[in-house]
């Protein structure tokens, strides 16, 4: 197992430069020292609508850092009730977001599932590096409180809580396939892409699944995820009535993240009026 330590700026600039003629050798794995936050792989099993998952993330995050568990927990896909679309944009641009995706079941338990570049013991996150095989992918199944107060609580960073306009049966189809993919990279690994194998991309890639071109790849709002809230406005992938700017400000639940506490009520606080932009749709239109 190797594991990979910042150097001086020198040492880090040389190694970006390098990086782009060690790529065609490199190759996915899973025997590396993982970062603790992406440590343990989700492990799936399926019996029935009974989907068992082991390693589910419940960390919780706050000033002294993060302390928590990874749990192994069932969920009943007949259950499901609700999905929502998580954006949290970093940077100066606009343009550099993460987005995820939450599920909603009948006994008020929330779980989010993330796709995100996996990063070694110590290693920081670049998407120039990402350009070049640096790092495998991963699914990260956590708590909605972990997943959420890691952007809100953490990192500082305002997140938008979309609910998606889906039938039950394609959001709980949604939900198998994102939890099946997780399964899979235990056996066959992939490198992450900063461009075509990100977040974004995979999310498009499990919602055409269910539904055939209903997300185009290649639209800049999916390489670009600060933009990939307008996309599914325009596309009505999210509930919501009125025009975007409106919305978009109306789902934002950074404040409410760090106003609640952190019990088991906290995902029902953050979803506070959220619903009341869901009843029309009449009225959408582009800005």
């Amino acid at each position: 197992m190797s594991i990979r330590r910042a150097g001086s700026p020198a040492s880090k600039l040389i190694k970006n430069l390098t990086v782009p003629f060690k790529a065609p050798f490199r190759r996915p794995g899973e025997d590396r020292v993982w970062a603790k936050d992406q440590a343990l792989a989700p492990e799936v099993s399926i019996t029935g609508s009974k989907v068992t998952i082991k390693n589910v993330r419940n960390f919780r995050w706050g000033e002294g850092g993060k302390r928590g568990v990874y749990e192994v927990r069932t969920y009943d896909l007949d259950s499901i009730e609700t999905a929502w679309f998580v954006l949290s944009p970093f940077g100066l641009t606009g343009a550099m977001a993460h987005t995820f995706t939450s599920f909603g079941f009948e006994d008020g338990a929330y779980v989010s599932i993330s796709v995100e570049a996996r990063r070694e013991f110590g290693e920081p996150f670049s998407p120039w590096r990402g350009l070049w095989r640096q790092y495998e992918i991963t699914y990260v199944i956590a708590d909605e409180r972990d997943m959420i107060s890691l952007r809100t609580h953490m990192r500082g960073y305002e997140t938008y809580l979309y609910p998606i306009e889906a039938e039950l049966p394609n959001i709980r189809g949604f939900f198998k396939g994102m939890v099946m993919k997780a399964d899979d990279f235990r056996t066959h690994p992939e490198f992450y892409h900063s461009l075509w194998n990100t977040c974004t991309t995979n999310l498009v890639k499990h919602i055409n699944e269910i539904t055939p071109r209903r997300v185009p790849k290649l639209d800049l709002r999916v390489l670009l995820p600060g933009y990939a809230d307008r996309l599914a406005y325009r596309l009505g992938l999210i509930k919501a009535g009125g025009n975007f700017a409106a919305v978009r400000e109306a789902h934002k639940i950074k404040a409410k993240a760090l106003a609640a506490p952190l019990d088991e009520n906290w995902s029902r606080a953050i979803r506070i009026e959220l619903n009341s932009y869901a009843s029309s749709r009449s009225d959408r239109r582009s800005r």
